[in-house]
Formats: structure tokens, sequence, C-alpha cells
């Protein structure tokens, strides 16, 4: 195989990498762009019923507001409860699998709790020519 056969070879290889990029992030950002569609349908739902309820709006708001959010699941889905992301597992505890963080590289969930080892860190030394129970005021400690 000559030397243009492997750099072919090579750019082929590169170009189906980036289209591969390419199509998932077209589809992340239609997933984004579905979200937003979703949000915006409760928002509009809400603001009906909260209208409706404190303000005097009509039924009829709600009505046509609950009917595009369900006409919306129908035809996408329900978004609100599609799959969890990959959430983050701390070293150590049970179900951890390598280094911790997801392939995404974002931490998500809660962050781990560092507990110190051995013994707690003495308390500081007082002060040079300090009696070692002053108060806040600098005044001496109270008998």
């Amino acid at each position: 195989m000559g030397l243009m056969d492997k750099v072919k070879a090579q750019a082929e290889v590169a170009m189906a990498k980036a289209k591969e990029g390419v199509a998932q992030g077209q589809a992340k950002l239609d997933q984004v762009q579905l979200k937003r569609q979703h949000d915006a349908l409760l928002h509009d739902l809400g603001a009906a019923c909260y209208a409706e309820q404190r303000k005097g709006g009509s039924s009829e708001a709600v009505a046509s507001a609950l009917s595009a959010l369900d006409q919306f699941v129908a035809t996408h889905g329900d978004i609100q409860n599609a799959p969890a992301p990959t959430t983050w597992t701390p070293p150590g505890s049970p179900g951890a699998q390598g280094g911790g963080m997801p392939s995404g590289g974002v931490q998500s969930g809660p962050a781990p709790v560092w507990t110190p080892t051995g013994s707690p860190a003495p308390a500081p030394a007082p002060a040079p020519g300090s009696q070692g129970g002053a108060d806040l005021q600098g005044g001496p400690a109270p008998s």
C-alpha cells in the first residue's frame, strides 16, 4: 500500500468520525429544543391555571394549554420522565467502576463528603505571653 493510499484511508476514517460527531451534536440539539418546547408548554399551562384560580381566568385557556401539552407528549413522548443521564458514583462506594466520573466528564449528583482519617488535628497553641484561657475580647477567662 502506497503512502497516498494510507493518507486516503486515514482521511476517510477521520471523515467518518466527524460525521458521527455532527450527528451526535444534532441529536443533542434536537433533544434540547424539544425540552425547551415542553418546558414552554408546561409554563403556559401553569400560567393558565394560576390565572383561572387566582385572577378569574377562563377554563378554556387551561383546556387549550392542556390539549397542546397532551398533543406534544403524544408526538414526542414524555420528556420529563425520560431516562436520567448517567450519575456519578463516588470511588469505593457500591457499584463504583473506574475513576468515578461519567463518560461526559461532568459530575452529577451530590459531591462526595471528605472524612479525615486518624485523630483530629491538635488545637493551636496559645500566643506567647497569654495564659491560654482568654475570652474573645482578650481578657482573662472567667473562673
